[in-house]
């Protein structure tokens, strides 16, 4: 399991900047980060219950605590706050960036959402 080594949260850009030891380095947008969060308010208990998180092109990280030496808990400014992103899952998120992103937009096109509030 690769574990980060750096955690940089740039505000300006909307993005957190994490690099692990495998020397992997990835910029993750916080609209990706908060709509893929491994909470069970987003993922739901099973793949059925998975929620399409709508309207957050503007949402912000407000702050990142740490969880143990595995993981951090990134609360957003929309007041999520119940996601905990382990170390492999932020390198899943960095590593499948493109493919959810796409996979993303073409859910909320589906759905008839936008990514505006």
């Amino acid at each position: 399991m690769p574990v980060a080594t750096e955690l940089h949260l740039r505000r300006a850009e909307r993005r957190l900047e994490v690099t692990f030891d495998d020397a992997s380095r990835f910029s993750l947008p916080a609209e990706l980060l908060r709509v893929e969060s491994p909470s069970a308010e987003v993922q739901g208990h099973t793949p059925a219950e998975r929620r399409l998180v709508a309207g957050k092109r503007q949402v912000a990280i407000a702050a990142i605590e740490q969880v143990g030496n595995y993981a951090v808990r990134l609360i957003f400014d929309d007041g999520h706050d119940s996601g905990i992103y382990s170390w492999d899952y932020l390198h899943r998120l960095g590593r499948e960036q493109d493919r959810l992103w796409r996979a993303y937009l073409a859910a909320l096109a589906d759905a008839g959402l936008s990514r505006d509030p």
